[in-house]
Formats: structure tokens, C-alpha cells, sequence
């Protein structure tokens, strides 16, 4: 090699080392990697910015946003409540929940499927008195498995996929080519799941101190011809939620208190709520619940979809302060919705339309987001605090669901390409008000974005400098050119990587060098490419390892002992499942 290639290969181990022991993002770190590769003339601008323009990307972003229309909708919820139910066993809780996750990662990203079933399952596990800990790995690991059955199940597999197209000019897989292997290797993760996990994971009890958070009143009203008209509080979802309990139900002017599990609900019931900011911004996802409006007050004005949750300190120079919300007009004066109030940390007992403003209350509001701008340049609030939540689109839940299906079908029989159904379905969520176009804007993760694209770049210089040639030389020499052994390598060392430094990056630096591999002993391509994709996704023994992970270790309260407790075992069981069934279901010479 030149001293282009030993440039290359240094300054890709140590964007190694640096992933694997800092706190550095990946993101910045290989845009670092690019913009070294470029000002040093190793890659034209051009080739630095291939990344950007390859379509695995692009359908990446795409799929960001037909995800955040079916979150934005309310369709995650639609299926929860018809599927989690009341499981008397840890075992049954853990199958509730694998089973649904495996068939909706499989199409959906797993990042906003996680976050949305983070609520769900703590809800669970308090209805059925276990700990959230038994049920948060399962959860994150369920939609690993799944991501990877189809082609868009996972980020990781787009990239692989348009990367293989740029480096070999092959056209595309199809959105079912990896299933033959990922569905038997799901199905025997999902079995050794659930049978290993129930004795294995650890139980854990104590809440941490940051969820011992201020308590709010807060007051709704049941839709009149909702949903949840006729439903009892139990039917209804509404008994044993996670931080927040139903204090009483106002009814035509009487109260009624210590509410039973069978009352039946009626249409303009005020529901009257005691909770922290994170359970009653859940409370609002429910279907047929909405912001009570008492006798007199005008609705607020503007569309349900262009209204946000804001919190708001009462200032001591506010114009209300001792009068009732209700004579207040606060509805009328700010333009905004008073939703819950809290004092001094604690619920504030009473109607809330009849609760005094005293200074220091901090209110939840609903409002259009002018109000934040607003009420910045007057005294009455002391703090503005956008939750940045907007309420659920419930009317729109099943269209979203059908995008979704239709996405699959275009791609599935190959009507279009992934890379068109994804713009399809991603411009069909916004366009029918399934998400807003800001909610599709923000659903787009630019770290992940960058990190793929300019992984690209580095990919691409090992293969210019001839960096992935001596590389692929001495894996052959290693393996004496058994391609069952090369397999193997190649599955053992992707799956190391991407347990500490991204998934993508694991696979966009290895795709290069083996199909050099591959190449030079004239093997078959796509049982070592499908290797890479399944190896890449299935990172189950550390938290950094896959985003999911780190979203679920925070609720699970898990240390990261817990990660290699379970996650070392299902990494061996899913390594041999997914090499088996590949050599089994695939020819490695080419014939």
C-alpha cells in the first residue's frame, strides 16, 4: 500500500478506538473522518459526499417519517390496547409483548415503536405488579429481531442494501429477500426469550428519585359520542395508570368520589386527575378524552393538530391572580386551555374551574405555539416550557395504517422500489394529516443520518486506497479459503464491532472488504451481505450497542451488567441460528 492506504487504515482504527471509548457521537466523529479524507485530497468531494446522495439514505428519511405519521395518529396505541391486556405471569407479560413488537419492527422503525410502548409497558407492569425490569429488555430486543425479517426493518439493512448497489451495480433486494433467514433466526430468539428471560432478568423495584416528580390536578372530559361513551373505568383503560389516579367524576353538576372500577362512563363526564407531567401528557394520547370546557367558555380556536401542552409558573404580577380559572376567563384572555395545576409540588385539591390562582401555580396548558411567543413579553407567567407534545391524530389511526400497508405492498411485489414506496408513503403521511410537516421534520434523526452518510466516506477511501484488498487477502489466508469459515469470520467480527461503536458504521466499513473478499475467491455475494445485515442489526449485549437498548435502560432501572447477563447468550443463540440458516438456505460458491 501507498501511504494513502496507511493513512486510511490508521485514521479508521482510530476512529475505532475513539467510538469505542468515548462519549464522542458517532456523527461527529466520522464527519471528522470525512472532512480529514477530503482536505487531504484521499477522496475528491465528490466521493466525500456520496453518502449523502445514496438512496439506502434517502428511504432511511423516508421511513423516519412514515413512522412518526403512524405515531403522530395514535396507530401505535390502536394495537396496544387491543393486545397487551392483563397477563397473569411474567412469561405471558413478556409474550404480550415480544410477539406484537417482532411483527411491527419488521415494518415500522424501531426507534419511535420503542418510545411510544415505554409508557404501555410501565402502565403494564404496574397493573399487573411487576417490575418494569422484566419487561424493558424484552421490549427493545423484540424489536431488534424484528428489524431485521424485512428489508425495511431496520436502517442498518436500507444501507447495507444501497451501499451493495453503489459498490456492485446489482439492483436492489427485494423487501422480502432477507425473511428465509431472519424469520426462523426471529422465531428462535422469541423461544429462547421466553424461556431464558423470566429467571434471568433481574427484578427491580425501587423508583428513582427523579420520578418522584410535582403532582398535578387535572381536569378532562369524556367526548360526547366518543369511544369511550357506555365503557366502564376499567374497560376504558382508565383504573391502576402508571403516575396518575382518578380523584372523582363530576356529572351534571354532582361529584362523585372513590370511583369504582365499574362505573360506566358518560358522555361530558369530567374526569378529574392527579398526576405528574409525563403521565397526564400520556392520559391525553387516549382516544375520546378531551380538554374540559365549563358552561360560558368559548373552545379554543385553530385546528386540534396546530395545539401544543405548555407549562406555564403564574407570575405574582399576573392579572388573575385570586380568581377562579373559571370567572378568570383564562380560556378567552390567553388563548390557551388551563389543563392540570400544581402548588408547591402537590395536587391542588377541587373542581378545577373553582381552584384560586395563587402565585407560584404551575399550570399545564394547551395552546397554539404563539402563545409561547406571546406571553414572553408580558409578566404574567415567569417561565414558558414547550413539552413539545401535540395531541394524537386518532381519526387518522387507521389511514396511517394503511399507508403503512400500502408501502408494503408496492415494494413487497415489486410494483416500485423501496426507495419510491418509502417517498410514497412518507409524502402520503403528511399530505393526509396523519403528521403534520413539522412532526415529520422533527422525526428525522440527523445524527443517525450523518453517521450513515459520511460512514460512506470512510468506506469508500478504504476501497480507493486498496486498504480492503490486503484486508480481504489476509482474512483468506487466515481462513485457508474455506468460505464456511470466511462466513464465520465475517458474522464474529461485524458482531464485535457493532457492540461498540453504530450498527451502520459496523456494516458500512465491513461491506467493502467482503465483497473483496468475495470476489477474489469468486464466491456468492448475498449469503455474506444477508451475514453482515443480520450481524450488524443483532446487537443485544451492550446498552450502546443499539439505540433501542439506551432508550430502555433509563425506565428498566438495568445496570449494564444486565445487558451482558442476557444479551452475551442471545448473541451466541442468534449468531448460530443466523449462520446456520444461511449456509443452509444459500450456496457460498458460486455455481
Amino acid at each position: 500500500m501507498e501511504w494513502q492506504g496507511w493513512f486510511t487504515l490508521v485514521l479508521t482504527l482510530s476512529v475505532l478506538v475513539i467510538l469505542a471509548t468515548t462519549r464522542i457521537g458517532s456523527h461527529l466523529v466520522l464527519m471528522a473522518a470525512l472532512t480529514i479524507l477530503s482536505v487531504i485530497g484521499i477522496l475528491t468531494p465528490k466521493e466525500a459526499l456520496l453518502g449523502f446522495a445514496n438512496e439506502g439514505l434517502i428511504t432511511v428519511a423516508a421511513m423516519f417519517v412514515v413512522a412518526a405519521g403512524i405515531h403522530a395518529s395514535g396507530g401505535i396505541e390502536l394495537l396496544v390496547n387491543h393486545v397487551l391486556g392483563h397477563p397473569k405471569t411474567t412469561r405471558k407479560a413478556q409474550a404480550r409483548i415480544i410477539l406484537p413488537v417482532v411483527s411491527l419492527s419488521g415494518f415500522i422503525n424501531n426507534t419511535p415503536l420503542v418510545a411510544t410502548l415505554i409508557p404501555a409497558i410501565n402502565t403494564l407492569a404496574k397493573k399487573i405488579d411487576i417490575s418494569p425490569s422484566k419487561l424493558m429488555i424484552p421490549l427493545s430486543y423484540a424489536a431488534i429481531l424484528g428489524g431485521t425479517i424485512t428489508l425495511i426493518g431496520t436502517s442498518t439493512n436500507l444501507v447495507v442494501n444501497g451501499q451493495y448497489q453503489s459498490l456492485t451495480g446489482n439492483p436492489s433486494f427485494s423487501l422480502f429477500s432477507i425473511t428465509p433467514i431472519a424469520l426462523p433466526v426471529a422465531i428462535i430468539g422469541v423461544v429462547f426469550m421466553l424461556w431464558w428471560f423470566p429467571r434471568a432478568l433481574p427484578n427491580y423495584r425501587n423508583e428513582p428519585l427523579a420520578e418522584k416528580m410535582r403532582e398535578f390536578t387535572l381536569e378532562i372530559a369524556v367526548a360526547i359520542n366518543g369511544p369511550l361513551v357506555g365503557k366502564t373505568i376499567q374497560q376504558a383503560g382508565l383504573r391502576n395508570l402508571k403516575r396518575v389516579y382518578l380523584v372523582e367524576i363530576e356529572r351534571n353538576n354532582h361529584v362523585i368520589t372513590a370511583v369504582t372500577p365499574d362505573e360506566i362512563l358518560q358522555g361530558g363526564d369530567r374526569l378529574v386527575f392527579a398526576g405528574d407531567t409525563q403521565a397526564i401528557s400520556d392520559l391525553l394520547r387516549i382516544n375520546g378524552l378531551v380538554p374540559s370546557t365549563h358552561e360560558g367558555e368559548p373552545r379554543l380556536s385553530g385546528h386540534e393538530s396546530e395545539r401544543r401542552l405548555v407549562e406555564a409558573v403564574v407570575s405574582p404580577h399576573c392579572e388573575c391572580l385570586g380568581e377562579t380559572i373559571r370567572d378568570s376567563k383564562f380560556r378567552s384572555r390567553y388563548g390557551a386551555v388551563v389543563l392540570a395545576v400544581a402548588r408547591n409540588g402537590e395536587r391542588v385539591t377541587g373542581n378545577l374551574g373553582r381552584i384560586q390562582l395563587q402565585a407560584g401555580d404551575t399550570l399545564l396548558l394547551e395552546a397554539r405555539p404563539a402563545f409561547i411567543s406571546r406571553q414572553r413579553y408580558n409578566k404574567d407567567f415567569l417561565l414558558i416550557n414547550d413539552l413539545d407534545s401535540e395531541p394524537p391524530r386518532h381519526q387518522r389511526a387507521h389511514l396511517a395504517w394503511g399507508i403503512m400497508a400500502a408501502i408494503i405492498v408496492l415494494a413487497g411485489f415489486e410494483i416500485t422500489s423501496m426507495f419510491n414506496a418509502a417517498l410514497l408513503g412518507a409524502a402520503a403521511m403528511i399530505l393526509t394529516g396523519c403528521c403534520s410537516a413539522s412532526q415529520g421534520q422533527k422525526s428525522l434523526d440527523l445524527s443517525v443520518l450523518l453517521t450513515i452518510a459520511a460512514s460512506f466516506a470512510l468506506g469508500t477511501a478504504l476501497t480507493k486506497t486498496g486498504v480492503t484488498n490486503v484486508i480481504a487477502n489476509n482474512v483468506i489466508n487466515l481462513s485457508g479459503g474455506e468460505a464456511l469459515l470466511i462466513l464465520i469470520l465475517t458474522y464474529i467480527t461485524i458482531s464485535i464491532l457493532t457492540e461498540i461503536i453504530s450498527n451502520n458504521a459496523a456494516a458500512i466499513l465491513m461491506l467493502p472488504i467482503v465483497l473483496d473478499m468475495t470476489d477474489k475467491m469468486n464466491l456468492n455475494q448475498e449469503p455474506f451481505v444477508f451475514a453482515i445485515m443480520m450481524a450488524a442489526s443483532a446487537s443485544f449485549a451492550t446498552p450502546i450497542g443499539y439505540q433501542t437498548n439506551l432508550m430502555v435502560q433509563g425506565p428498566g432501572h438495568y445496570r449494564f451488567s444486565d445487558f451482558l447477563r442476557v444479551g452475551i447468550p442471545m448473541n451466541i443463540v442468534i449468531g448460530i441460528t443466523s449462520i446456520l440458516a444461511i449456509y443452509l438456505l444459500y450456496p457460498l460458491n458460486n455455481i
